[in-house]
C-alpha cells in the first residue's frame, strides 16, 4: 500500500540572501535611531545622510567605471548607501557639506575599491572616513548641537541648509549660540580639570544614564540591532562582547572611585557604543569570522574605546578601536578557527 504526502513544488531550496537584501534590512534597522536623532537634534542629520549618500554613490560609480565593472549589480547592492549613513550618524548635524565629500572619497575610493571592492576591504570604510575628517578638520567635527529641549535657538530646515552650505549660522551669536560640548566631552574635560563626576552630571546636558537625547537614540539603535539579531543578519557575539566588556571593565573603576569614574551605563548610553556594537563592529568583511574570534574582536573594541575615553586625546574612541581591531582580525581568525570535524 502506498501513501502520498503533500509537498510544495520544486525546487526545494531556501530563499537566497543577497547583499542588497541584507543592506536594506540594515537600513531599516537604522531607521528608528535616525528618527530619534532627528527628533532630538533637528533635521541636520537628514541633510548629512543625503549628502553622504550622493557622494558615496557618485564615487562608487566613478570607481566602477574606472575599474571597468558593470554599474548595475554593484550600485544596486546598497553597500555604499550603508557606508554613507553610518558615517553621517557619526558627524555633527551642521558639519559643512565638503566634509561628506572628502569622507566618502576616502571611504569608497581608498578604503573600499583600492582594496578590491566589496568583500575585499581590510578596514571598515565608514570608520576610515570618520577618522580621516576627524583628524584633518577637528574644529568642524566638534561643533555639536545641544538637544532641542536645551537649545537657546532652534534651527529650521532652511537655517540648517544655509549653515551647512555657507558655514554661516543665521542666528545672533553665530556658532557659539547654537553649539555645545557633548556629554562625553563635558565629562572628560571636567574630570581632567579635577571636578567630580556627580558634580559634572548636575548639568542639564545629562539624562538618567547618558546624555540627554543621546540615551534615547542609543535605545532605538539597540532596538534596530535586536531586529538584525532576530533576522540573523548579525551574530550575537560582537554586540554582547562590546557592551559586556564596557560594563564589566568600567564597573570596578566606578565602585572604587565613583567621583572620578562614570557609572558603567554612562559609557554605554553616551557616544557611539551601541551603534558600533550592532552596526559597525559587526561588519562581516572587516571583522572576524569565527565565533570565538567575534567575541575577542568585540572585547577588543570595548577595551580600546574605554582606554581612549579615559586616557586618550579624544572624548570617544569607538572609530579608532574598530580600525585597530580590523588590523588584528585576520590574526584572531587564524588562531580561533574551529576544529575540523573528525580532527
Amino acid at each position: 500500500m502506498t501513501r502520498s504526502f503533500k509537498t510544495s513544488g520544486a525546487p526545494h531550496m531556501p530563499p537566497q540572501t543577497t547583499v542588497a537584501k541584507v543592506m536594506l534590512q540594515v537600513l531599516l534597522a537604522l531607521t528608528p535611531g535616525i528618527l530619534a536623532y532627528t527628533w532630538f537634534f533637528g533635521p541636520g542629520i537628514l541633510v548629512q545622510i543625503t549628502l553622504a549618500t550622493i557622494f558615496a554613490v557618485l564615487f562608487e560609480s566613478l570607481m566602477l567605471r574606472w575599474r571597468r565593472r558593470p554599474l548595475k549589480p554593484f550600485i544596486n547592492d546598497y553597500s555604499a548607501v550603508v557606508t554613507a549613513v553610518l558615517f553621517a550618524l557619526c558627524i555633527p548635524p551642521l558639519a559643512p557639506w565638503w566634509i561628506s565629500c572628502i569622507a566618502m572619497l576616502f571611504a569608497i575610493v581608498f578604503a573600499k575599491h583600492l582594496y578590491g571592492g566589496l568583500g575585499q576591504n581590510v578596514f571598515n570604510p565608514a570608520m576610515v572616513a570618520y577618522v580621516v575628517v576627524l583628524i584633518s578638520f577637528p574644529q568642524a567635527m566638534t561643533s555639536w548641537l545641544p538637544p532641542v529641549v536645551l537649545a537657546d535657538h532652534s534651527l529650521s530646515l532652511t537655517d540648517t541648509l544655509l549653515t551647512i552650505f555657507t558655514g554661516q549660522v543665521p542666528v545672533p551669536g553665530g556658532w557659539d549660540a547654537v553649539t555645545q560640548a557633548t556629554p562625553l566631552d563635558t565629562l572628560k574635560t571636567g574630570i581632567d580639570a579635577g571636578r567630580m563626576v556627580p558634580e559634572i552630571r548636575h548639568s542639564p546636558l545629562f539624562g538618567d544614564f547618558g546624555g540627554k537625547g543621546w540615551e534615547w537614540i542609543a535605545n532605538w539603535f539597540a532596538l534596530g540591532g535586536i531586529f538584525l539579531l532576530y533576522k540573523r543578519i548579525i551574530s550575537w557575539q560582537v554586540p554582547v562582547a562590546v557592551i559586556g566588556t564596557v560594563l564589566l571593565l568600567s564597573l570596578p573603576f566606578w565602585l572604587l572611585d565613583p567621583d572620578s569614574n562614570p557609572f558603567p551605563l554612562q559609557h554605554v548610553f553616551s557616544g557611539a557604543i551601541v551603534l558600533a556594537a550592532f552596526f559597525i563592529a559587526t561588519d562581516p568583511v572587516s571583522g572576524c569570522v569565527s565565533d570565538r574570534g567575534r567575541l575577542i574582536f568585540g572585547a577588543g573594541v570595548g577595551i580600546i574605546t574605554l582606554v581612549i575615553r579615559r586616557w586618550g586625546g579624544y572624548p570617544d574612541g569607538v572609530a579608532f578601536a574598530v580600525l585597530l581591531m580590523n588590523m588584528a582580525a585576520p590574526l584572531i581568525d587564524r588562531y580561533t578557527r574551529p576544529r575540523i570535524y573528525g580532527e
